[in-house]
């Protein structure tokens, strides 16, 4: 069996609190989120320390080095001490845009309300694509 200077990937993912739990680990492992050492893992990879593990989770890549293995969840200024962090930063605020509340009691949105949104969303992420093309005549 492993030594003590391996363990597999969902565990150690879990346990230095790149992921909240060890099934959501589990769960990205299987869907071909998470790479170690360039190379799709399955949830038993092994880790060892200099390995190098890349996480797809909510829009970003994570790309760590193992430092230490551990088997346990531990605390954040623990867990910080067992990998090397060499993630590109998140994207501004600026860029994932604002969050569109409706007014309380206004109700489900109507099939126009909602296209607006996704227009309005649509300007937000690309404002530069679209603006200058002309709409294209309707039939009828």
């Amino acid at each position: 069996m492993a030594g003590d200077d391996s363990v597999r990937i969902d565990v150690w993912i879990w346990a230095v609190r790149l992921l909240k739990t060890r099934s959501m680990a589990t769960t990205a492992c299987r869907a071909g989120h998470v790479r170690l050492n360039d190379k799709r893992a399955k949830p038993s990879a092994l880790v060892k320390p200099g390995d190098e593990v890349r996480l797809r989770h909510d829009g970003r890549e994570r790309v760590v080095v193992v430092r230490r293995v551990i088997r346990r969840r531990v605390g954040a200024s623990v867990a910080a001490e067992c990998l090397i962090d060499n993630s590109p930063p998140p994207p501004p605020r600026e860029l994932l845009g604002p969050i569109v509340r409706r007014d309380p009691g206004t109700g489900r949105p109507t099939k126009r309300d909602r296209r607006e949104l996704e227009r309005l969303r649509a300007q937000m992420m690309a404002p530069h694509v679209n603006q200058h093309l002309p709409r294209r005549p309707r039939r009828g």
